[in-house]
């Protein structure tokens, strides 16, 4: 399949993106007035916890996270996403991890909703054969792809990317695409988001 410089994939496993965190925090922080000391009582931390946090040298948990989403009034997302490209492919098993302190359980972000924006959620299937044309969707449309079974070739007109199970993509829908199944019995969970 053919790549432009506009797609980003995601090809190594990496751990949460520590960076966008602490800059992230320290924006949703200083937005809201809050000092260091008022925010991690809000969010049950210490102080030292919040302070190594935002300078990027903590490494943070899920509910560590959770705890300042929920204290900052704020998305979770807006807390661990970063900027994303037009087409963006997220290969199973490399999105950036967050673990639990509590449970054996990770959360990897693949894409947050932004302010104002609707969503609707499918689950499509496929058969090999004829490619599914798709014409644009009203301006602003985002589609997200998880790819649950088989394999898939989707996306934009020139721009399409090759997807197996546990694969995530997301690419502009208010332009012509396409979707075509590769195996027998290809499924994927397809999310239309309208801003």
């Amino acid at each position: 399949m053919e790549r432009t410089d506009e797609t980003t994939t995601v090809d190594a496993p990496e751990g949460p993106p520590l960076r966008a965190i602490a800059d992230a925090v320290r924006r949703e922080r200083t937005r809201r007035a809050l000092s260091l000391g008022e925010l991690a009582r809000r969010a049950g931390l210490s102080k030292s916890t919040l302070s190594q946090l935002e300078s990027g040298a903590g490494n943070p948990s899920v509910e560590t996270l959770w705890a300042l989403a929920v204290a900052l009034g704020v998305p979770f997302a807006r807390l661990v996403e970063t900027p994303a490209q037009p087409v963006r492919v997220v290969r199973f098993g490399h999105a950036a991890p967050l673990t639990s302190e509590s449970a054996p359980f990770t959360s990897a972000l693949l894409s947050a909703c932004p302010p104002g924006a609707r969503r609707d959620l499918h689950l499509v299937t496929g058969e090999p054969g004829a490619a599914r044309e798709a014409h644009a969707h009203i301006p602003g449309t985002v589609e997200h792809m998880l790819v649950t079974a088989g394999r898939w070739v989707a996306g934009p007109e020139g721009e399409q990317v090759e997807l197996g199970p546990g694969d995530y993509a997301c690419f502009p829908g208010d332009r012509p695409h396409t979707y075509t199944a590769l195996a027998a019995g290809s499924a994927a969970m397809l999310v239309m988001e309208y801003t």
